[in-house]
């Protein structure tokens, strides 16, 4: 692809969309509170935890506060993106290089939903400035997926893992980095899988991710492991992640069907009412997390970078949830089980916490990849990078710096 020049970046909300929203805030009706029970979070969001929300979004956040700090922090850019059948996107990445002379190891880190390109905020200093002479340091590069931030939506259907995959690839080819490693968890263990598929060992040289998602293996597409999953007892840990996936399954499911089948639905609610936004993506942040204490001002942030973004971008609430549709519609998932899927080529190191929504035993992880590493962690959840960033960078160094992924950088 030809070279172009990255644009550099500011969020800069206008001032208009943040009064309306003020306006929307002010005139919210809210349901009646959820009947008592054992559990305050059974009927989803009690209303007096929104309420408080509310109040701290009305009369004390300051977004631009804020919105000066995401800028301060995260150099970003921009840059045009052609995805194969699907025209030209806006792609809106963070690209910070390594603080110290000499080599840096180009690492494409890849968020999903309802995360954004602002998870990589805590590792960033982490990976780019490592304490330690020894220790490798990464130039990052964290794009905006396609619907999501502040890259474009696509306008077309049939925008699928293949595509964000390659979106994701030229992104890096584009800045220069013929080869790479990755990182990612949710969508982006999902990208990253398909991104070693589609362009390892030549571009992608190791991959990490802390959502190792496998499916147990079977007599037929995995005999051999499928023979130590049979012989291998489970461990209280395993036990476990078993409960955690079930609890997932059976009581925190439901949003996966309703953005898998009818995103277009949700997303006029997602798109117009500021309170509704805040409640659909508040409720994982606090129960797919393990206690994390979430601010106030820490959860609206992550909430403005949802709302706001279709100011600057054609990306909003809104879109960022198709992409469970065309998955969905494309029968992807079954891909990350499906041994011609699998890179022998690509060494793949995985973190393992036990509040993550999906928690499966270590013989199952082979079924993904060439695994040379597991990091296994007594606390932490869905949201890694945000929850436990010193964890998850020293299992991406340790990953990283194995002799399996050192002979191929």
């Amino acid at each position: 692809m030809s070279a172009t020049t990255p644009t550099p970046f500011k969020i800069a909300i206008p001032q208009d969309a943040l009064d309306a929203a003020q306006r929307k805030l002010a005139a919210a009706t809210l349901p009646p509170p959820a009947p008592h029970g054992g559990d305050e979070w059974e009927y989803g969001v009690p209303r007096a935890e929104l309420e408080k929300l509310l109040a701290h979004w009305t009369s004390a956040y300051d977004w631009r506060t804020h919105e000066a700090a995401l800028n301060a922090e995260l150099p970003q850019f921009t840059l045009p993106i052609d995805v194969a059948n699907h025209g030209e996107l806006t792609a809106h990445f963070v690209h910070q290089r390594a603080k110290r002379a000499g080599k840096a190891v180009p690492l494409l880190f890849v968020h999903g939903w309802p995360g954004h390109f602002a998870e990589v905020r805590k590792i960033l200093p982490l990976l780019t400035n490592p304490d330690a002479e020894t220790d490798l340091a990464f130039d990052v590069v964290a794009p905006s997926l396609p619907g999501f931030g502040f890259s474009s939506a696509p306008t077309k259907s049939g925008f699928a893992i293949d595509q964000y995959a390659e979106f994701c690839h030229k992104i890096m080819l584009a800045l220069g980095y013929n080869e790479y490693v990755i990182q990612g968890g949710d969508w982006g263990f999902i990208i990253c899988h398909r991104l070693t598929h589609l362009y390892g060992p030549t571009h992608v040289k190791a991959w990490h991710t802390n959502l190792p998602a496998a499916r147990q293996p079977t007599a037929a597409a995995w005999p051999r492991l499928y023979l130590a999953h049979l012989l291998t007892p489970y461990t209280e840990a395993d036990k476990r992640g078993f409960a955690r996936t079930q609890w997932f399954r059976e009581h925190g499911y439901g949003y996966y069907l309703e953005q898998s089948t009818k995103p277009q639905t949700l997303a006029y609610s997602l798109a117009d009412s500021p309170v509704g936004l805040l409640a659909w993506i508040y409720e994982k942040l606090v129960v797919w997390t393990d206690a994390y204490p979430w601010t106030p001002d820490e959860v609206l942030t992550w909430i403005h970078i949802y709302a706001f973004s279709h100011t600057q971008a054609s990306s909003s609430a809104a879109t960022s949830v198709r992409i469970y549709f065309e998955v969905a519609r494309a029968n992807e998932h079954a891909k990350v089980a499906d041994p011609a899927f699998y890179n022998a080529r690509v060494p793949l190191g995985v973190s393992v916490f036990p509040q993550e929504i999906i928690v499966v035993p270590s013989t199952w992880h082979h079924t993904l990849g060439w695994l040379v590493y597991t990091g296994r962690h007594e606390r932490g959840g869905h949201f890694a990078a945000y929850e436990r960033p010193q964890e998850l960078v020293d299992d991406i160094r340790k990953t990283f710096s194995t002799p399996e992924v050192k002979a191929r950088l």
